[in-house]
């Protein structure tokens, strides 16, 4: 059985959407992740806005872990902020819409 187009089954319950019915700032992360490995980027992006800058963020900090970068520092925090913000931004929309 192919993962790729295997059902969403294997993904785990949110605990706080299930305990208190509203979604935490980390809901949708699991989906949004399904739709990158079947190559769906923009339904990705919709999914959680917060994949891609937190994408980056990790990437970056992989590649600081082995080479080591100018003004590395000044980038981790900015990428940092950026994904912090994103995911707080979409969340916050989340509970106004």
């Amino acid at each position: 059985m192919n993962i790729l187009n295997a059902d969403d089954s294997w993904m785990l319950p949110c605990m706080s959407k299930k305990m208190t019915g509203m979604d935490c700032p980390g809901c949708g992360i699991q989906r949004s992740i399904s739709f990158l490995m079947k190559g769906e980027v923009v339904d990705a992006f919709f999914m959680y806005p917060g994949i891609y800058p937190m994408f980056f963020l990790f990437v970056f900090l992989t590649f600081d872990w082995f080479f080591k970068i100018k003004h590395g520092e000044k980038i981790k925090l900015t990428l940092a902020i950026l994904t912090i913000g994103t995911i707080l931004i979409n969340y916050i929309i989340k509970l106004i819409f």
